[in-house]
Formats: C-alpha cells, sequence, structure tokens
C-alpha cells in the first residue's frame, strides 16, 4: 500500500499540484482524492490494493458512461417534450458519441494527467474519451448526482448542446447508407481488403457498391474507417435523395 500511495504522491510534482488540477477542471472542490487518482491511472501502471484488485480508471468508465446517459437523457426529455423515444435516443447518441467524448477529453487536457508506462504519443484517440468518462464517474462517486450533473452541464451541455444543430448532425455515415439502401430496397457491398502499398502502417481500402455499381472507394489505417469514409462519399454522391427518404 505505501507503493501505490507513493505512486499517487508522486503526481502532484509533475504538471503542478494534482489536487489544484482537478479542481480547476470540476469547477468545485473534490473531496475523496482516491477517485480521481483511479480515474487517471492506466492499466500499464499494474497497481493493485491489498485485495489484489488493479486500480485504474477502467471501471469508472462505466458509471461515467451510465451518469452521462443519465444527465444527458434527462436534459433531452426535459427539452423537446415532442421528441419520441427513438428520437431522444437518436440525439443522445450524438451529444455521448465517441468523437465527441474524445473531443471533450482533449479539450480539457485529460491525457496531461494520466500516470502511465506507456508513451503517451502512443495512445490511440479514444484514450481522451475514457478518461473523460471516467473523470465523470469519480466525481459521481466523490460528490454525488448534483454535482455531477453541474459539471456534466457546464462542461458539456451549455458549451456543446445545440437542439437545432445535433438535428443535423450525422455520427455514422455507414449507417445512416444502409438505412437508405434498406428503406429503397437498394442492395449494398463493402468490399473490403488489405492494401499496406508502401505504408509502414498497416492500411485497408474498400470499394462500395450499390445495386452492383461501384459509388466511393477509401482507404484508412482500419476496416471500419476505410467503410465509414467510402459512406460519407457516396452519401454527399446521394445526399439530395437520402434527406428525401429519411
Amino acid at each position: 500500500m505505501n507503493f501505490v500511495r507513493n505512486i499517487f504522491n508522486s503526481r502532484s510534482n509533475k504538471g503542478g499540484n494534482f489536487f489544484i488540477q482537478i479542481k480547476h477542471i470540476l469547477g468545485f472542490k473534490p473531496l475523496n482524492m482516491k477517485f480521481y487518482n483511479k480515474a487517471f491511472t492506466h492499466r500499464s501502471m499494474n497497481i493493485r490494493d491489498k485485495e489484489g484488485t488493479p486500480i485504474n480508471y477502467e471501471r469508472l468508465e462505466f458509471v461515467g458512461d451510465a451518469m452521462l446517459g443519465a444527465v444527458i437523457a434527462s436534459h433531452l426529455f426535459n427539452e423537446v417534450p415532442q421528441g419520441d423515444e427513438g428520437y431522444l435516443t437518436k440525439m443522445r447518441s450524438k451529444i455521448v458519441s465517441r468523437d465527441h467524448l474524445n473531443e471533450l477529453g482533449k479539450e480539457l487536457n485529460l491525457i496531461d494527467l494520466v500516470q502511465s508506462k506507456i508513451a503517451k504519443d502512443n495512445f490511440g484517440n479514444n484514450i481522451h474519451g475514457n478518461l473523460f468518462e471516467a473523470l465523470v464517474g469519480a466525481i459521481y462517486l466523490d460528490r454525488g448526482y448534483d454535482y455531477c450533473e453541474r459539471f456534466i452541464f457546464n462542461r458539456v451541455i451549455i458549451p456543446h448542446v445545440d437542439i437545432q444543430k445535433l438535428e443535423g448532425k450525422v455520427i455514422s455515415y455507414k449507417s445512416l447508407l444502409i438505412e437508405w439502401c434498406q428503406k429503397e430496397k437498394k442492395t449494398f457491398n463493402y468490399n473490403v481488403y488489405e492494401d499496406t502499398g508502401n505504408d509502414d502502417t498497416r492500411h485497408f481500402s474498400v470499394k462500395l457498391s450499390i445495386n452492383n455499381k461501384i459509388i466511393s472507394k477509401a482507404r484508412a489505417t482500419s476496416k471500419k474507417k476505410a467503410e465509414e469514409k467510402a459512406s460519407k462519399r457516396a452519401f454527399f454522391a446521394f445526399q439530395t435523395k437520402i434527406s428525401r427518404a429519411l
């Protein structure tokens, strides 16, 4: 336990006082710093408590995800009384999308607070959103629902949630395109293949066909990204028709 305490205490000497940094991000005083220490501890540190339970932010992500969903759902329910369940679900998904959570984490520079044995340059982009969720979970466990709600309003809803803009925001061009194809009874196919070429990084290419005609092509570092990029290009090719149908 002394080793764990030393790891946590040492972070106050790096990048300023950890308590002050957390207080500045929250906008109010944290009470139990153990939750915030855990929220910024990566699994690579391989720290465990006296029962052998890993100490890292992964379980806090689960709590933070639930709290974000609850507060955002309540806000949308009150702000859009005419919205049905499907509309509210879609709008909540846009607000708590992985891309948006990553943007929120970057905005707060949360990665600067992480304790990790992995170089920060080697983290994937999702680390930013994961930390944001973990922070929300820590706030809930430390200060309860009211403070957690206040933080989400100040950091998410007030600066970033514009109902009208969100209604027109697309969070997945692939899902939108598939929905349109199914509604219009069109066949579609994503032909994905590895296309590393001369790149050091592994790449994938995709050809998107609709009714057996190639509509768009794309290339990216993952199959998912390549498919989404091809879907976006196809969406703009059929934007008018898709907007009318959906």
